[in-house]
């Protein structure tokens, strides 16, 4: 097996092909506020919906505080497969949280996630996290490279 560290516009790849993984936060307190989430990228923008078709305690949710005191954010995407450790990857992309207000892109976004989530179709937010992405980085199990189309889900088994 031969591990290669991703070019970051391979990562970039990979993080737009996909569509769910875990965001992370910096919780004042306890560090690391890891929690799964659906995202949509467009053109360097990711956006996380709070919506309103999950039960929540609150919309207003901890990540949030985490953001407004910290704006430094973490998307980690991964592909695992038990049988073959040569199709393994990861992607982590840095993020910054944006006021939505102050970079326009909400709608946009919300749009690509009505398209993307039969749950999401009549557009059930609160609002759109909106994150900027400043770099992204990755690691895969083979050398071969896969692009989007093999990231996007299950397919041959790669050399």
């Amino acid at each position: 097996m031969l591990a290669v560290r991703l070019s970051e516009s391979e990562a970039m790849a990979r993080l737009a092909s996909r569509d769910h993984g875990v965001l992370c936060t910096l919780h004042p307190a306890r560090g690391v506020d890891a929690v799964p989430v659906v995202y949509v990228m467009d053109r360097g923008w990711v956006g996380v919906p709070v919506d309103l078709v999950k039960p929540k305690g609150s919309t207003r949710l901890q990540r949030e505080h985490n953001l407004r005191a910290d704006p430094r954010a973490t998307l980690l995407i991964e592909h695992w497969d038990r049988a073959d450790w040569a199709r393994l990857w990861w992607v982590r992309a840095e993020l910054r949280w944006q006021d939505d207000a102050d970079v326009g892109c909400a709608d946009g976004l919300a749009a690509r996630l009505a398209g993307s989530f039969v749950q999401y179709r009549d557009r059930p937010f609160e609002r759109i996290l909106v994150f900027r992405v400043l770099a992204a980085v990755g690691w895969s199990g083979s050398g071969a490279s896969t692009g989007p189309a093999a990231a996007s889900g299950p397919g041959p088994v790669l050399p």
